[in-house]
Formats: structure tokens, C-alpha cells, sequence
């Protein structure tokens, strides 16, 4: 059995740091879309992403991929958001057991209404608070924590959904 690597007295306080500012900071952002937009953070993701996506649409599969939920869980909120007009399915022309979720203009519309304070929400939380230097960083950083947990496939889906995307929303 491999001797175990306890994390020194600055690594712990680095950990806990990550940890407590992305629980309150996802927090933060939740509530502030359940009050502005009454949608949680979970279905904002969720339009963001087929807003971004060609057609304004993906395969649930590569949408559950892409906001990192179970297939499950995708489908309840998927079905939560087509009660709201946001979202429809349909089936996938090629692939009988496969489905497509499409952004409505109604969907679209509503995104474009939260999109505001929400980036607000997230610049006044997160951005305003670091240097450039640091938001550069925070990047990196970021980058290769994903990079070290994200499966090959996820990778390279990520990669063609990146360059085949319009303007983001954050």
C-alpha cells in the first residue's frame, strides 16, 4: 500500500480557499439567476450551450457531455425547460435511439434577458476581484486541472464545439 501524501500546511489552506470561494461563488450565481431569471444555474448552462452550438442545437449525449450532468439528470432538466418553451426534442434522424435538443426562439430569448446580470453577477464576483495577471492565471490554472479530469472524448468534443461556436455568453 502507497504511503499516503498529506497535503502540507500551505497546500490545505490553498484547497480549502478553492473549495469555500467556488461553493460561495456558485451560490452566489445561482441565486442571482433564480431571482433575476428564475431559472437555476444548472438550465442557464444548458441554453448557453446550445446557444453556442451550430444550429442551436445538440445531441443530448453531447449536451450531457458538454455541461458535465448525468444523461438522467440532463433529461429531467431538459423536460423541465421544454414545460417553458425554452427547449424541444426531437428524435435524431440518423440514430434511432438518439435525440436532438434545439434552443426556441423563446429559449433564446430568455437567455438574452439573463445574460445581462448574470455577467454581471459573475464580474462583480469574480472578475473585478483579480488582476489581469491573476484572471490569466485563474485560466491556466483552470485549464489544467480540466485537462488532467476530462476524458479524451470530452476533450476533443470541447475543441470542435470551440472553434464551431458563435459569440459565448459567459
Amino acid at each position: 500500500m502507497a504511503k499516503t501524501r498529506w497535503l502540507t500546511a500551505s497546500e490545505q489552506r490553498a484547497w480549502r480557499a478553492y473549495l469555500e470561494a467556488t461553493t460561495l461563488l456558485f451560490d452566489a450565481l445561482d441565486r442571482q439567476l433564480q431571482r433575476d431569471s428564475t431559472m437555476p444555474h444548472a438550465y442557464y448552462e444548458i441554453l448557453v450551450r446550445l446557444s453556442e452550438a451550430p444550429g442551436r442545437s445538440m445531441r443530448m449525449s453531447e449536451l450531457a457531455d458538454a455541461t458535465r450532468s448525468s444523461r438522467s439528470r440532463l433529461s429531467h432538466a431538459v423536460a423541465r425547460l421544454e414545460e417553458r418553451g425554452w427547449l424541444q426534442r426531437v428524435e435524431c434522424p440518423t440514430d434511432k435511439r438518439g435525440q436532438i435538443a434545439g434552443l426556441t426562439d423563446v429559449g433564446f430569448a430568455a437567455l438574452e434577458e439573463a445574460a445581462p446580470g448574470h455577467v454581471a453577477a459573475v464580474r462583480r464576483h469574480l472578475i473585478d476581484r483579480l488582476t489581469p495577471q491573476q484572471v490569466t492565471q485563474l485560466e491556466r490554472i483552470g485549464s489544467v486541472v480540466v485537462a488532467g479530469l476530462e476524458s479524451p472524448e470530452c476533450r476533443a468534443a470541447r475543441a470542435a464545439q470551440a472553434a464551431d461556436s458563435a459569440t459565448p455568453v459567459a
